[in-house]
């Protein structure tokens, strides 16, 4: 019978432990904040990565603080480009926008006008 016990409270210390170190200290949304953010950092940008896309450091609020978070690559995703994380001024307040995939827009002819809207997308003859 103590044994099962034991098992139990041993194997809850370790899910315990292992959800601790999953749990990453990202920067959630929603965050609003009084203070300007400080001017990014110079940082040094590694050699480029194929496949792989720079995304430069920035600041986060954490713990009632700015707290610089390092540049890091991503892994390219085929037909999306990468928003970077970054601050907005909204109504006296800074917001916190993280950084997310969003469609890239195509413009196979550059005429200014994204292939899903432009009737010809093709078309050579346009300026």
């Amino acid at each position: 019978m103590g044994s099962k016990k034991t098992w139990i409270v041993t194997a809850a210390a370790a899910l315990a432990a292992a959800s601790a170190l999953l749990a990453a200290p990202a920067q959630a949304a929603g965050v609003y904040v009084e203070i300007a953010p400080p001017a990014p950092r110079v940082e040094a940008v590694p050699q480029p990565r194929h496949g792989q896309s720079w995304v430069p450091g920035h600041w986060e609020w954490r713990r009632h603080q700015y707290v610089w978070a390092p540049g890091y690559y991503v892994a390219m995703r085929p037909g999306y480009r990468y928003a970077e994380p970054h601050w907005v001024q909204v109504g006296g307040r800074w917001s916190y926008e993280p950084g997310r995939w969003e469609r890239a827009e195509r413009d196979r002819d550059h005429d200014g006008v994204p292939d899903r809207f432009d009737r010809h997308p093709d078309n050579p003859h346009r300026s």
